[in-house]
């Protein structure tokens, strides 16, 4: 659905398109300084070849991205629900999508009228059904669950859905899932034990998981998994903030942390079944082996209205319908035991299902009193027959280390990350320290540089003021400390600082939107992201720093995926080269369960991809990169720059 615009006399003249005047859609800047929506430009070039306000010549290729300043002004503008009828509710711009989607009572009845219109008489069911007992009402709560499907996002590719050579799809379609997971800590201020990557303000978007921290909270708490997209904490959307906000936001202090997560889930092989019966021309009958499985009936008793079943929906691209993906462990169709992973989901208390979506689905199950009914259908067990189950079983063991170097690919950081070198000279007694304690190296976990954890009040640095904490470390009276180890950089460091004179070349990175957040963040926010507490010995920076780093510092790791023909890699990207967004690296987005990438272990979401066997992805945009790994069928070679979440 269309954005509202709100009425030009309500917004800043700079905030206005010059071709449709209205506020701004997609902002997009042209070299001679003018500013027009996306959509406005590129229909206005396809005919003409010149800026609409001074003629200047023009082609779209050349305008960029309005700057993050721009498009946060914009997102911040006031505007109505577009069904002023039923709906008054005034809102920031960036809300308006999450408001239509999950809390607006008038898109939400125009939703389910449509999906209505598309469901056949429900009476065609009525007589396949069989007999099925009460479910066991007795069941402990788990996190309340709904389905949830948006629009693919841009710059999105996704090869973990890869079809055949015939065109016909061999995975079912990914569907994300609203979940609310609430986390009880003893000490208000210990850490969740999650590693971060993404934000409104890098190509990722999203606030996503990268990892769990062993023995930590969420591990302990076990319902957070790598991946999972985080919505809200405790009712503060991180939708439209950048990675710093979200960080401040997620270390606040408290005992309760009620934390709304978007998790997207694996999908399972194409049944060989269904492939030959889609094959079969309708009016053949279809063979004992090619029947269309057993109608099962189940009804599960909610102790209370709010009790979630504890299932996890689907849509596949092969079929329509809803399918059960999961059950998850003492959940309510768990302890029945009737449910099963892939039932196909024909209709609930009453409704028609059979071409339904997740969301409906959802709808109809919250909107239950105590009793669930389902009619699902279930098709014949083929794990007997062996293939693909016995292909699974002999997944291959991630090799136990891998090949790490430093990048020879140069780019540029993502749009709004930047570096600045700066370079310090002292003269200073011998006996007198730096007073700057270090973090990283090249043995570290991962990989990363010397930079500095914190700069001691007594020390020379300290008084200069050039050398900040989180400054990367390059050289010490021209000894490069870029390849070093830890405790090999630790004694250039003690060496040369007993000199009398001292040059020390460091490496500052900046993230654009994180100077703007700051400016409306409180001070105490900023000095708990800028700097480490007084027993922090593990203080790192945070993951947006990293980004700006110069390629020449980056070191990159070889990971060589394979498979089988008929599986598909099990990883989705975000980036490339956009007209609306300009060049941006790829990174990876999710790892999908049950893939050769969520087996082999090694990628992580906020991994950044420089190159496909060996060749480089600067310049690409994603009609390039798709094909080239659709067309390696067993194996593939990524290197990857991998940098890590931030600790919240």
């Amino acid at each position: 659905m269309a954005e509202p615009k709100a009425s030009p006399d309500e917004v800043d003249d700079e905030l206005v398109c010059h071709i449709c005047l209205q506020p701004l859609l997609q902002p997009m800047d042209t070299p001679c300084g003018h500013t027009y929506c996306f959509h406005c430009l590129s229909n206005f070039l396809h005919d003409q070849d010149f800026c609409p306000v001074d003629r200047q010549r023009l082609q779209l290729q050349q305008c960029r991205a309005s700057s993050l300043l721009v498009r946060n002004l914009l997102d911040k503008l006031a505007v109505l629900c577009p069904f002023r009828s039923e709906c008054q509710q005034g809102m920031q711009r960036c809300e308006l999508q999450p408001h239509l989607h999950n809390r607006c009572p008038a898109f939400r009845r125009l939703r389910e009228e449509a999906e209505r219109k598309k469901r056949p008489s429900w009476n065609e069911l009525k007589g396949s059904k069989s007999d099925g007992d009460l479910a066991d009402a007795k069941s402990t709560p788990i996190a309340r669950t709904g389905q949830l499907s948006g629009p693919s996002e841009p710059g999105l590719v996704n090869p973990a859905f890869e079809e055949g050579e015939d065109d016909t799809p061999l995975r079912s379609s990914l569907v994300a899932e609203a979940t609310v997971v609430e986390l009880l800590r003893e000490d208000p201020d210990e850490d969740l034990g999650l590693r971060i990557v993404g934000g409104k303000d890098t190509p990722l978007g999203n606030i996503v998981i990268q990892e769990i921290v062993r023995d930590s909270l969420a591990a302990r708490d076990g319902k957070l998994a790598p991946g999972d997209h985080i919505l809200e904490v405790s009712d503060v959307s991180l939708a439209s903030i950048p990675h710093s906000r979200a960080v401040a936001v997620l270390r606040q202090s408290c005992s309760r942390v009620r934390l709304t997560v978007m998790q997207e889930k694996g999908f399972k092989p194409r049944p060989e079944h269904l492939a030959q019966h889609s094959a079969s021309p309708p009016s053949q009958s279809p063979s004992p082996n090619q029947n269309h499985g057993t109608i099962i009936q189940v009804t599960l008793v909610k102790r209370e209205h709010s009790e979630p079943l504890g299932i996890k929906l689907i849509r596949k691209s092969e079929e329509p319908g809803v399918f059960i993906l999961d059950l998850l462990p003492g959940g309510l169709a768990a302890k029945d035991g009737k449910l099963r992973n892939n039932d196909k989901v024909l209709g609930i208390n009453g409704q028609d299902l059979r071409h339904g979506t997740p969301e409906s689905a959802a709808q109809i199950i919250q909107a239950c009193e105590m009793r669930v009914n389902f009619v699902v259908m279930r098709l014949p067990d083929l794990s007997e027959e062996g293939g693909e189950g016995q292909s699974r079983g002999t997944r291959r063991v991630p090799e136990p280390q891998y090949f790490k170097r430093r990048s020879e690919y140069m780019k540029e950081p993502p749009v709004g990350f930047s570096s600045q070198e700066k370079t310090v000279s002292l003269k200073k007694e011998p006996r007198h320290s730096l007073g700057i304690t270090i973090a990283g190296g090249r043995d570290c976990r991962s990989r990363l540089p010397v930079y500095i954890t914190s700069v001691q009040p007594v020390g020379c640095l300290h008084r200069d003021g050039t050398v900040k904490t989180g400054d990367v470390l390059l050289s010490i009276n021209d000894m490069d400390l870029t390849h070093l180890t830890y405790n090999e950089a630790v004694t250039i460091l003690k060496t040369q600082a007993a000199q009398n004179t001292v040059t020390l070349r460091v490496i500052q990175t900046f993230a654009e939107e994180e100077e703007q957040d700051g400016e409306s963040s409180t001070r105490e926010d900023m000095d708990t992201l800028e700097g480490p507490k007084e027993d922090d010995i593990n203080w790192a920076p945070l993951w947006t720093r990293w980004l700006g780093l110069p390629s020449y510092i980056h070191w990159c790791r070889d990971i060589m995926l394979m498979k089988t023909n008929s599986e598909s890699w099990g990883f989705s990207i975000v980036g490339g080269y956009e007209e609306s967004r300009g060049q941006q690296p790829f990174f990876i987005k999710t790892i999908v369960p049950g893939t050769p990438a969520h087996f082999d272990g090694r990628l992580k979401c906020g991994d950044e991809i420089v190159a496909v066997n060996g060749v480089t992805t600067v310049g690409m945009n994603n009609s390039s990169l798709i094909p080239m790994l659709k067309l390696q069928k067993n194996k593939v070679t990524l290197t990857v720059v991998s940098w890590p979440g931030s600790l919240v």
